[in-house]
Parts: C-alpha cells; structure tokens; sequence
C-alpha cells in the first residue's frame, strides 16, 4: 500500500516537469490555430487525444504514483488559473496566449489570404456560417474568426436593422 503513495522523485521534479510540458504544449496549440473543438477536423482531433498521450511520460517521468499524479494535476489546474488570470488581466497576454481575432468575411467578400493564414477554406468557412443560419455570403457584413476558435458573424440586415431603430 506505501508503493501507492511513494513518489520516485522530489515533488519539485513533478512541478518543473509538469510546468514545461504545459507550456510547451500551450505554445505549440497556439502555433497550430485557433479552431474549437467543435470545428476540429478528426485528424486535429486525434493529434489531440495522441499529444495526451505522448507528454504522460514527459511529466511523470517513469513515476505510477498517486502522489505523483496529484502533484502533476495540481500543478496542471494551478499554470491553468495563472494563464486565466494573466489573459484577464492583460491584453498583451491574452494576445501572446490567446492570438488575436482575424477577419474572414467583410462586406459579403471571402478575404481568402486571412483564410489561408487560419488553415481554413472557404467549404469549410460555409459550413460553418450554414450552422448559423446564413446560407449567402452577400447576407454577411463581417465574418471574425475569434481567439477562442468561434466564427462570430455580423449580418447586413442586423445593420440596417439597427440603422432603422435610430430613426
């Protein structure tokens, strides 16, 4: 029952190892694009599932202990909060962590070098704006594809709408 507990290492191994993994998995998401994980295509997915898979050894280093595994969540969930809180606090981290939001659509218009630039064509750009609703693209006003990976599109008739409502 010791052998459950008994970690291999000093705790501050667990912390150090645990630290770079997720930074180096954080940078290497964010080099990789900003889609959500409902517009992941089944090979973003599975490099996902397979990332997971490949690190557990970089930060257990060979240790099966409980108390190992609570060390690594916790430093996990704690780096978690700290980038949290740094892309509340600070714009210039959220941009660093997070990117910034990239103009797909404006005017009815495809702008096909910022497609390009997100890895994204413009059969998967319809796809995604005929799951909101808009099945032309002379509807669209702007299409902004967020930090977080959404597709958040404004409508022309929202704005003639609004214009309307002022008058």
């Amino acid at each position: 029952m010791d052998q459950l507990w008994r970690i291999s290492f000093p705790w501050w191994f667990f912390v150090l190892r645990a630290a770079l993994v997720y930074i180096g998995i954080l940078v290497l998401l964010r080099l990789g694009g900003k889609r959500e994980i409902g517009q992941m295509g089944a090979g973003e997915f599975v490099a996902i599932l397979l990332i997971s898979n490949a690190v557990q050894n970089s930060m257990n280093g060979g240790d099966n202990s409980v108390t190992g595994g609570f060390i690594l969540s916790a430093v996990i969930i704690l780096l978690s909060v700290l980038v949290a809180f740094l892309t509340y606090k600070s714009r210039k981290w959220e941009s660093i962590i997070q990117g910034t939001p990239t103009l797909l659509i404006h005017r009815g218009r495809i702008i096909h070098r910022n497609l390009a630039r997100e890895f994204l064509n413009a059969r998967e750009l319809k796809t995604i704006l005929r799951r909101q609703g808009i099945h032309e693209l002379h509807d669209v006003e702007e299409a902004v594809l967020e930090s977080s990976g959404f597709v958040s599109v404004t409508r022309k008739s929202d704005l003639e709408q609004s214009g309307n409502a002022g008058n």
